[in-house]
This record gives C-alpha cells, sequence and structure tokens, in this order.
C-alpha cells in the first residue's frame, strides 16, 4: 500500500528549521512508511518561492523516496495588508509555473477570521479570483472552509471547476459532503476523524463513497486525537489512514488503492507536465 498527504506545509519553518537536509531526512522517514507522495500549498505571496524551491530541491535529492508536488494560492488568514496587486501577481506567478504546480491554494473563507479581521468582503473577493484563476488554467483547487459551507458551495455553483479539487480538512454532514462531491470536489479526511467529538463527519465519512476521498495532515498544524501538543507531521497520514479504515466497512488494501487513484486522477500525476 502506498500513500499520499493531499495537504501539508512542508515549507514551514517547524519543519526546515535545520536546512533542505533535515526535510530529505523526514521524506526518507515517510518512504519507509510508504508515504511516496506529498502536496504542498502555498498561503501567501511571502511563501510562493519557498514552496516552488522546495519541490525543485527535493527532486534533487532522489534519495529521499518522496516526491512533493507545489501548489500556488493565497490563504484567508493571510489577507491583512493584500491588495489587488498581490492577486495580479498571483495570476503572473501562475503562468510562470503553470507546469511546475498542480493545483491552486489553499484558498478559501474563515468566518472565525472574519469576525476577527472584519474582512468577508476581501476573502471573498481573493477566493472568487482564484477561482476564476482555476478555470482559466484547468487546475484543482485546495479549498480552505472553516464555517462557511454554505458560502463556499454557492461560489463553488456559481463559478464551477472543471478539474474540481479538495475541499480541504472536511468537516460537515453527510448532506455537505454530497453537495461538494456533486461539484466535482474530493473531501480531504484528517486528524478530524480522529476525534470522537465529531461524529457529524464520522457518520459521513462512514456513509461516502471511496471515489470521494483523500488523506491529509496539514501537518505541522490539526493535531491528532492523541497527540495534542505536538506539532504534527506528514508522518502521521498513516494514522488518518488507520482510523479511516476502523470506520469502513472495505479491507485496508482497497482504500489504499482507491484514494491512491483518486489522487492520481484529480492530480494528473500520471501526466509528466504535471510533475515538478
Amino acid at each position: 500500500m502506498k500513500f499520499t498527504d493531499s495537504h501539508c506545509h512542508l515549507d514551514f519553518e517547524a519543519f526546515n528549521a535545520k536546512g533542505i537536509s533535515s526535510t530529505v531526512s523526514l521524506l526518507a522517514l515517510c518512504a519507509k512508511k510508504n508515504i511516496h507522495q506529498i502536496i504542498v500549498p502555498a498561503i501567501a505571496p511571502d511563501n510562493w518561492e519557498s514552496v516552488l524551491a522546495l519541490a525543485n530541491n527535493i527532486q534533487e535529492q532522489p534519495l529521499s523516496g518522496c516526491k512533493v508536488f507545489s501548489c500556488l494560492g493565497i490563504h484567508p488568514w493571510f489577507l491583512a495588508g493584500l491588495q489587488q496587486q498581490h492577486l495580479d501577481k498571483l495570476a503572473q506567478k501562475v503562468l510562470e509555473n503553470k507546469t511546475r504546480i498542480i493545483a491552486i491554494g489553499e484558498a478559501g473563507l474563515d468566518s472565525v477570521i472574519a469576525k476577527q479581521q472584519d474582512n468577508f468582503n476581501q476573502q471573498n473577493l481573493f477566493f472568487e479570483f482564484q477561482l476564476y484563476l482555476a478555470q482559466q488554467h484547468q487546475l484543482p483547487i485546495i479549498v480552505h472552509h472553516r464555517r462557511t459551507h454554505n458560502e463556499t458551495i454557492t461560489l463553488l455553483k456559481q463559478i464551477k471547476i472543471a478539474r474540481g479539487g479538495i475541499i480541504h480538512a472536511f468537516s460537515g454532514s453527510y448532506q455537505q459532503a454530497c453537495q461538494y462531491i456533486d461539484l466535482g470536489f474530493k473531501l480531504g479526511i484528517g486528524g478530524t476523524i480522529t476525534y470522537p467529538r465529531a461524529e457529524k463527519t464520522i457518520k459521513a465519512i462512514k456513509r461516502l463513497p471511496l471515489s470521494s476521498l483523500v488523506l491529509e495532515t496539514d501537518a505541522p498544524s490539526m493535531p491528532l486525537n492523541g497527540f495534542q501538543g505536538e506539532n504534527n507531521s506528514p508522518l502521521r497520514v498513516v494514522n488518518v489512514f488507520n482510523k479511516l479504515v476502523e470506520l469502513r466497512q472495505e479491507s485496508s488494501e482497497v482504500i489504499a488503492d482507491k484514494i491512491e487513484g483518486n489522487i492520481s486522477t484529480l492530480f494528473q500525476l500520471n501526466d509528466k507536465n504535471r510533475i515538478n
């Protein structure tokens, strides 16, 4: 069985404090656990270059045994001080690196941050722009959501993304999940399902088709149940998988094979033009 962490911020300081060599060592540990691919979304203009450089550097370290793929986008948490010119720069950066990235993102809506920063209009503007960018370049999009299912679904219905994408860190009901699936999106399944209190989401995951699911950690954030207070790690995508196996009726082999197929199809990872 092989695994892909579909959402890991591998460029964050928690991972690269000791330089690329420590990142390569981590990836070698991932490979030993059959984690053969990690997808790294960007969050703001300040880290676009680091995300791109990380993927390129890892490609030059084949002994790591784990591939890294990059995405470009602007996260709703990091909009302070950003204006239209930054969206224009994102559009240019995507154009320049279209054959080096596999998706737009991380982009989306977050009502908790909106209340703190009074920026929901700005969030909508930036999310809409990135949806159109994904549409224009026929790329998937990695979608952040927090207490914004209705608003997110409304926009995804208005701006249809042919390649779909991933609803990152899905936490919602079966009915909400089905709406995303009908729009062509996969659901990112991570640490949420390891917490018994996430009853609504766990019930949904038990019922949903395997064709709609992908694995993720969101490392170094979103620790799993039992690992609170620690930095999360892409190594724990196996823990997420094991929990998913507990919830499902299919065998572990069937689940792993189907989820890897979902990743390959969504990101066209068998297309050489889509590999960093």
